[in-house]
């Protein structure tokens, strides 16, 4: 007689997940689909005709695609060399720029969008002073260009993070190997260190494009009249001159498409520079001399500079001294203490809430890379899956697809504190889920099995011992 299967509870686990995800993720994206095919219960293709057959909203896509494609070889352009001399030479402060470039990355688009205004705009202070020394009209910062310096300052840190992850990887004796052969230099750079960090180089280049296409906040800013996809979108679902939600859920859904459409194309180029190498003789920095000293220590600086250079001018002018919210001489405290007058609440639930994300993320990522390394099975594959595809999917359609779902009974949650948590829970999770498996793969399986094998249950060696030790990585 055959013995009754044990309560697993890990595969309990695996199917509260997945009815959660279907219930706030699937769900909702399958409401948008129907609301950009069906007009008061009748299908029709109308609204992507609309978006088709209107050259105005097409070229709203072309100009994304110009955004998103440029900011990222500009990142990249930046960013990889930038990881390369940090990772290779001594660099004086290399811990404060580490820091600053963290800093850089971390405040929201429109933050540095308003800053460049200030220092770049039409009265801002680079610009008049420019116009004073040069006797001449400083070109405009509004529009494409301005966007493109936006969005690459902010972005090229997420190319340096990651690029600086896969240089300590490499092996020392490959670049030493080179060396023997004659390729020193900017060949090493080219023929070496390009090819050994591809897989990670594509994989933060397909970062930064989905962020830069994503990009609301600093089109809507900077752009004057630059339409792009996400501002569409806004202005079709919130518009103050009208709005058609059935036509911004069409255009939200074609948003899916493109983005789904270029994350698979990237999946496909980095699994052709696929490989796997032990890192025994990690890279050593050296001391660069002369003029490539110079050189190093000046292009580091510069754009580490340039880049913190908003968030340094934002902080100086919280300090001066307002009056009917234009500045005037000196300084104060002023704007701090109307703050925590008038704003403490605001300021309340922002910590609140991306507080209460920040647990949530943290606890579902590490039970979804549990699932994934550990319990492999078919379902935990799809969970796997799903989890990733908030990734490809732009923030803003999330959001509305969550407000066309939840804004009906049986369940309404528009405009509550839970679901602007489940936005950021859905948004933020596949980063901290790939994060969380990258570190359980570096974990024995025997460590976990030694507990259990001493008495502990399945959930208690998690929690007691593997969470533990991936706290410590």
């Amino acid at each position: 007689m055959a013995r009754p299967k044990k309560f697993d509870v890990w595969s309990v686990i695996s199917l509260v997940i997945l009815a959660l995800y279907i219930i706030f993720l699937i769900y909702p994206l399958v409401t948008l689909l129907q609301a950009s095919v069906f007009k008061d219960g009748v299908f029709t293709w109308a609204y992507f005709q609309k978006f088709f057959n209107n050259w105005y909203y097409g070229k709203t896509l072309v100009n994304s695609f110009i955004i998103a494609i440029s900011t990222t070889l500009i990142s990249l352009a930046i960013g990889v060399p930038l990881a390369y001399f940090y990772n290779m030479y001594e660099i004086k402060g290399k811990t404060a720029i580490q820091i600053i470039v963290v800093l850089c990355c971390m405040s929201a688009p429109f933050i540095g969008a308003y800053a460049w205004i200030l220092l770049r705009g039409r009265a801002g202070i680079i610009t008049k002073f420019l116009s004073a020394l040069l006797h001449t009209t400083m070109p405009s910062i509004y529009g494409l260009r301005g966007i493109l310096l936006v969005l690459s300052l902010q972005l090229f840190p997420l190319v340096f993070l990651y690029v600086s992850g896969a240089l300590r990887n490499i092996d020392n004796s490959l670049l030493e190997a080179s060396e023997n052969m004659g390729v020193t230099g900017v060949r090493r750079f080219f023929k070496v260190v390009i090819p050994l960090c591809m897989p990670t180089i594509m994989a933060s280049g397909l970062l930064v494009f989905m962020r830069a296409f994503a990009d609301f906040g600093t089109p809507l800013l900077i752009g004057e009249g630059y339409m792009t996809f996400p501002v569409i979108i806004y202005n079709e679902y919130f518009g103050e001159t009208g709005t058609d939600h059935n036509f911004a859920a069409a255009v939200a859904v074609i948003a899916i498409v493109v983005t789904a459409v270029i994350f698979l194309i990237q999946k496909y180029a980095s699994e052709k520079f696929q490989f796997h190498m032990n890192s025994l003789h990690p890279i050593e920095t050296k001391k660069a001399h002369g003029w490539k000293n110079f050189l190093i220590h000046f292009y580091t600086y510069f754009v580490v500079g340039v880049a913190f250079m908003p968030q340094v001018y934002v902080m100086y002018c919280s300090f001066r001294k307002t009056s009917s919210k234009i500045f005037v001489p000196g300084y104060s405290l002023a704007s701090y203490q109307k703050i925590v007058g008038d704003l403490g609440m605001a300021i309340k639930n922002t910590f609140w809430i991306g507080g209460l994300a920040l647990v949530a993320i943290v606890f579902v990522a590490i039970l979804i890379a549990y699932l994934v390394v550990r319990r492999k099975s078919a379902l935990n594959d799809v969970i796997d899956t799903t989890s990733m595809l908030p990734y490809i999917i732009p923030g803003s359609v999330v959001g509305i697809a969550l407000v066309i779902a939840f804004n009906k009974p049986p369940l309404v949650l528009t405009g509550t504190v839970t679901i602007m948590v489940i936005a950021l829970l859905i948004r933020r999770l596949p980063y901290t889920i790939r994060s969380s498996v990258a570190i359980l793969q570096q974990i024995p399986l025997t460590i976990e099995e030694a507990a259990i094998s001493l008495g502990c249950t399945k959930l208690e060696a998690f929690f007691k011992v593997t969470v533990p030790m991936m706290k410590n990585r």
